[in-house]
């Protein structure tokens, strides 16, 4: 099987967004300074790639992101927190 160029961007998209989620599970768990500062670093770093890397693929459009939503879904979902039903 050969990847294409379309391939590639899609799993390095998924990859870098599971190295977010990590690094969102791995920072407030430390009580070391340093360590915590230096994941930060790493996220912001990796913040940036997917940055990039979803730039890419939306000019090549290999990702197009959902509609816009709309101000009564907005609405609703606001009311979901501010009511407290969740």
């Amino acid at each position: 099987m050969q990847l294409n160029e379309k391939t590639m961007v899609a799993d390095t998209l998924a990859g870098i967004n599971g190295e977010l989620v990590r690094f969102g599970e791995m920072i407030p768990q430390t009580e070391n300074k340093e360590l915590k500062q230096t994941l930060k670093q790493f996220r912001n770093a990796c913040e940036q790639s997917q940055e990039e890397i979803y730039q890419i693929a939306r000019d090549k459009s290999y990702y197009v992101p959902a509609s816009k939503a709309t101000q009564e879904e907005i609405d609703h979902v606001k009311s979901l927190f501010t009511e407290k039903v969740l």
